[in-house]
C-alpha cells in the first residue's frame, strides 16, 4: 500500500514538472506563434520598454527638479506606450495569456518541487512553566495607540504582570528599566513597541537567559511576522503567559547594538536620519536620495562577510536571518530566525544601464546577496549613519556585525497563527530531471532541521 501510494505521489509530481515546463514554454513562444515577425518584434519592444520604464525609475530618485518630473512623465508614458502599442497590433489578448501560463508554470512548478520531499524546516519549541513575576514594558504611541485600542495593560496587569508605560513625553532608556526589573527578580522580559524598543529588551534577556515576550503593538511588527504571532490581535500574544512555549531564535549585534530585524548602511542608514523622516518617509527619501546616489554626499563604504569583499555599494543591509530574495509574495520575510547566519544585501548602481540590469536580469552585477557570520562595514568617515531596526544611530567605523546563535529564549503562545510554508524556489533545471524521471529516486529527501 506504501509503495503505491509512494508510486502515485510520484506519477503526479513527474506530471506537475512536465505541465510547468509546457506552460512555461507556451509562454515565451506564443508571442512569436500568434504574431510572427511582429510579435517578436514587439516581445523586444516590450523588453526595451521594462528596460526604459526602469531607467527612468533611477532618474527620478537620483535627479531633482524638471528633469525628476520629465523622468516621472516617463516612467508612467513607457508601460501606457506599450500597452497601447499590443493593443494597436491586436495582441493584447497575447501579453494576458502569456501572463496566465507563466502563473500556470510558476504555480505548477513549485507544486512538483513541493511534493519532492523537501520539507520546510521546522523551529523546535520548548514547553517550560509560565513566568512567576513578568514584566512588561509598553509603548502607548507605538502602532497609532495599539496599547489603548487593545487594552494591553489591563489585560496584561489581570494575568500577574508588572507593567510600565512608557511615557511619550520623555525620552526614557529601556535598557536600564529592563535592568532594574531584573534586578528587582523578574523573570520574563517583554514589550509592546517596536523593533528597535524590541531589539533593547531582547538584548538584556538573553544577557540574563530569560524568556522573552514580544508583543505586536508596533507599526510593521516585522520579527512578530517571522515568529508567527497575531498581528491584528497584539492581546492574543499575551496568551503566552499562562500556556506558551519557548523558542530559541538568533539575535543581532552591530558593534554592541542589538538588532532583532537588520542594520542599515548607506542610502537607508542617511535616509533614516532625517528629521522629517517618521512624518513624511517619502518626502525624505527624495530629498536625500540624488546626492547619495550619485555619491555627492554620504561616506564611500566596504563591506567585509567572511572573506568577501564587497566594494563601494551605495546601500549595505545586514539582517539577523537572511530574507527571502526569490518569491514577490514572500520578499521581506525570513524562512527561519536561528540559522546563526547573517543575511547580507548589497547594492550598486551607477547609472540608468545598471537600474535596468537591476530589475531586469537575473543575476544582475550591482546586486550582492549572501550569508555570513561576521560582516565588516568600512567608511572613508570616522563615523556611520546606520538605520538598525528603523532607528537612526551614528556609530564609529568600522562596524562589526556578528549574530548570537540561539541566545534568545521567545516566549510565544502555543496557539498562535504561526509562518506561512514559504514556497520551494523554483529551480528550473530540477524540473526538467523530474519531468524526465522513471523513478522515485528523482525525489530526494531533506531532514527536518532544528
Amino acid at each position: 500500500m506504501g509503495s503505491a501510494m509512494s508510486e502515485w505521489y510520484h506519477h503526479r509530481q513527474r506530471w506537475a514538472a512536465r505541465g510547468a515546463l509546457a506552460a512555461a514554454a507556451s509562454a515565451a513562444l506564443l508571442p512569436l506563434v500568434a504574431g510572427g515577425l511582429s510579435g517578436l518584434l514587439l516581445l523586444v519592444a516590450g523588453l526595451a520598454g521594462l528596460a526604459l520604464t526602469a531607467a527612468a525609475l533611477w532618474w527620478v530618485l537620483s535627479r531633482r527638479g524638471p528633469a525628476r518630473m520629465a523622468a516621472a512623465v516617463l516612467a508612467v508614458a513607457a508601460p501606457v506606450g506599450l500597452i497601447t502599442l499590443f493593443a494597436t497590433a491586436n495582441l493584447l489578448w497575447v501579453v494576458f495569456l502569456s501572463l496566465l501560463l507563466w502563473c500556470a508554470a510558476v504555480w505548477s512548478g513549485r507544486y512538483a518541487l513541493r511534493s519532492t520531499g523537501l520539507r520546510p524546516v521546522r523551529v523546535k519549541e520548548y514547553r517550560t512553566p509560565p513566568p512567576q513575576r513578568p514584566f512588561l514594558l509598553l509603548n502607548p504611541r507605538s502602532g497609532g495607540g495599539k496599547v489603548e485600542k487593545f487594552g494591553l495593560k489591563e489585560k496584561a496587569e489581570a494575568l500577574g504582570a508588572r507593567v510600565v508605560l512608557l511615557d511619550p513625553e520623555q525620552r526614557q532608556d529601556v535598557t536600564a528599566l529592563a535592568r532594574a526589573a531584573v534586578a528587582d527578580g523578574a523573570d520574563l522580559l517583554g514589550v509592546a513597541g517596536g523593533d528597535g524598543t524590541q531589539a533593547l529588551v531582547a538584548a538584556v534577556a538573553a544577557e540574563h537567559g530569560l524568556p522573552f515576550l514580544v508583543i505586536a503593538a508596533g507599526t510593521r511588527n516585522h520579527f512578530a511576522m517571522d515568529l508567527g504571532l497575531d498581528r491584528d490581535d497584539p492581546s492574543r500574544c499575551l496568551d503566552a503567559l499562562t500556556d506558551g512555549v519557548e523558542l530559541r531564535v538568533d539575535l543581532g549585534f552591530a558593534d554592541d547594538r542589538p538588532f532583532v530585524n537588520n542594520a542599515s548602511f548607506g542610502v537607508y542608514g542617511a535616509v533614516v536620519q532625517s528629521p522629517g523622516y517618521r512624518e513624511d518617509k517619502v518626502g525624505a527619501a527624495l530629498e536625500r536620495l540624488p546626492e547619495l546616489l550619485t555619491r555627492q554626499s554620504g561616506p564611500r563604504l566596504t563591506a567585509s562577510a567572511d572573506g568577501t569583499t564587497i566594494a563601494d555599494p551605495q546601500a549595505v543591509l545586514v539582517s539577523n536571518n537572511p530574507y527571502r530574495m526569490d518569491d514577490p509574495f514572500g520578499f521581506g520575510r525570513r524562512e527561519r530566525l536561528n540559522s546563526g547566519r547573517l543575511g547580507v544585501l548589497a547594492v550598486r548602481v551607477d547609472s540608468a544601464v545598471e537600474a535596468a540590469e537591476l530589475l531586469l536580469s537575473p543575476r544582475p552585477e550591482g546586486l550582492t546577496v549572501l550569508t555570513a557570520q561576521h560582516v565588516v562595514v568600512h567608511a572613508d568617515t570616522p563615523h556611520l549613519e546606520v538605520g538598525l531596526d528603523g532607528e537612526a544611530l551614528t556609530l564609529p567605523a568600522p562596524v562589526h556585525c556578528r549574530i548570537a546563535r540561539r541566545a534568545l529564549r521567545v516566549r510565544v503562545p502555543r496557539d498562535r497563527p504561526g509562518v506561512p510554508e514559504a514556497p520551494p524556489r523554483l529551480d528550473w533545471r530540477r524540473l526538467r530531471k523530474l519531468a524526465a524521471a522513471v523513478s522515485r529516486t528523482a525525489a530526494p529527501s531533506r531532514s527536518w532541521r532544528t
